[in-house]
């Protein structure tokens, strides 16, 4: 019979300023690993395969004992660790301990850089952060992963203006908070796990950040008596059967968790407020996925859900069974798990699982504006402005009818370039594409007129003079061209391909600029 994990204790804070500047004089920076590590070694390190930064790290310099120490967690000489660490404070803090001539790494600590430059550092349990959240094989249930994919995605589309408040729900080990501090007067991360807490608690302090109002609960219980101006979640989303680990599986029926936590975000969300969730759903036999997510928003808000990627339910069953270590070891044991999950999906009607983002934004509109869409494409991140200024197109669109769109002057947004197929020469090419080279990177077929039209947009004329203008050239009635061109229109704007002119929003066409 095995023995279950022991869950080691866990540092004090009290050191942390001093572990900092320690961190900082030997270059223990994000910067500082790419110059001594090289590329590839570097990006091997993301792929879980340490030889090459072994290999690397072999001088024995000061950066190169703290990569070995805390990244690639390996016993270094303890006159080594002396000479770059407070080594009397890091050992009774419980940053590190000693075992005999060696001291050993009782943390995880990597360097993360701030979207500003900043160094910042993200505590974590030990074995579940080389490359990033590598998953919690052989591990106790109450692990906390370091930094993943997932992670580094919700920070890139998060809205980031100056708010009075921000919630972190479910905080692990603080990376949303910690990007929080920076532009959010007060920070109140949650978590189900209390260890979960304390690495934040460890992360905002080795980070030199404002520290976080910590309270310990399940989804919004812990805050229920409060609202805030933004909440970020990457919650434990996973569709499983039972709660094994807590840091993935809500231990809620099929979607249902990430559903509570989108409907009760409203109540928790002042005025303006945004909610930014990462999320998984069912795709369930007879229903669109795009209705079942519609149904999750709470009223008086807008939303923005982006279907980033679909798994059948093997692929599905055989990624978190893979994350979990199950696919080690007893193979009946093995077939028994992956049969709970189909079983499980088999129940439900569920045929795929899909993973995307769900923006809220609390606009207490009688006409909500509600985009389910489905985009696996590559986009750019940091993507939290193109989420800001796709809500306020929502808002431009909802309050200008047909004619006001028409009265109003627009300009071609910056990184939209056009592109065309045909033959040489051609005064009429077969396909004409206008695409965003920025944010989310869409692309979107035109005609000649709305090829023209677009790149006529620089904010002069009106839009109804431009379409005006158009008719003239092509011979065609202006008042029929009128009419068959705002549906068009709506769309270039809402895809963010046209913006309104500044200060042009509803004026006249007799206005002086046209």
């Amino acid at each position: 019979m095995s023995t279950p994990p022991v869950v080691p204790a866990l540092p004090s804070p009290d050191p942390a300023l001093r572990l900092r500047d320690a961190l900082l004089s030997a270059a223990f920076t994000a910067d500082g690993l790419l110059e001594l590590l090289g590329a590839p070694a570097y990006a091997a390190l993301a792929r879980s395969e340490t030889v090459p930064a072994l290999r690397a790290t072999r001088d024995g310099g000061p950066l190169a004992t703290l990569i070995r120490l805390f990244l690639l967690q390996r016993p270094v000489p303890y006159e080594r660790a002396r000479a770059v660490l407070p080594l009397t404070e890091a050992l009774a803090g419980g940053w590190v301990v000693r075992d005999g001539d060696e001291v050993r790494a009782a943390v995880d600590i990597r360097p993360y850089g701030g979207p500003e430059g900043e160094d910042w550092y993200i505590v974590s349990d030990l074995g579940c952060a080389v490359g990033g959240a590598g998953g919690s094989a052989g591990q106790d249930e109450q692990v906390v992963l370091g930094v993943g994919g997932a992670s580094t995605t919700l920070a890139g589309i998060t809205v980031r203006t100056p708010v009075a408040s921000a919630l972190d729900l479910g905080t692990g080990s603080g990376i949303q908070a910690l990007h929080a501090a920076q532009h959010a007067t007060r920070v109140t991360a949650t978590d189900l796990n209390p260890r979960a807490l304390h690495f934040t608690r460890l992360t905002l302090a080795l980070s030199a950040a404002p520290a976080a109002d910590l309270r310990e609960g399940s989804l919004f219980e812990p805050v229920a008596q409060d609202t805030f101006d933004l909440i970020v979640s990457n919650p434990p989303f996973v569709i499983s059967p039972g709660a094994r680990l807590t840091y993935r599986d809500g231990g809620m029926a099929g979607d249902d968790l990430c559903r509570s936590l989108v409907q009760q975000a409203g109540d928790r969300l002042n005025d303006g407020g945004y909610a930014q969730f990462l999320a998984n759903w069912q795709h369930v036999d007879g229903e669109q996925w795009q209705e079942r997510l519609r149904s999750w928003v709470p009223s008086g808000c807008d939303a923005w859900i982006v279907q980033r990627e679909v798994q059948d339910v093997a692929q599905y069953a055989e990624l978190w069974l893979r994350d979990s270590g199950d696919h080690r070891g007893d193979p009946e044991r093995y077939r028994r798990r992956y049969e709970e999950w189909l079983d499980e999906f088999d129940a439900r009607g569920t045929r795929a699982v899909g993973f995307g983002w769900i923006t809220l934004r609390k606009s207490g509109s009688e006409r909500p504006s509600v985009v389910a869409e489905e985009w696996p494409h590559p986009v750019e991140q940091p993507l939290g402005e193109a989420v800001r200024a796709h809500f306020d197109r929502q808002d431009y669109l909802r309050t200008h009818d047909d004619a006001a769109l028409l009265a109003d002057r627009f300009r071609l947004v910056p990184e939209v370039v056009q592109e065309q197929t045909g033959l040489p020469g051609d005064e009429h090419p077969e396909h004409l594409v206008l695409r965003q080279n920025r944010g989310m990177r869409r692309a979107t077929k035109v005609d000649t007129v709305g090829a023209g039209f677009a790149g006529s947009c620089d904010g002069t004329l009106s839009a109804g003079r431009i379409l005006d203008a158009i008719a003239h050239l092509i011979g065609e009635d202006p008042v029929l061209l009128r009419d068959r061109t705002p549906q068009a229109l709506r769309l270039l704007v809402e895809e963010g391909f046209l913006e309104p002119a500044a200060g042009a929003a509803g004026g006249p066409e007799h206005s002086p600029a046209g």
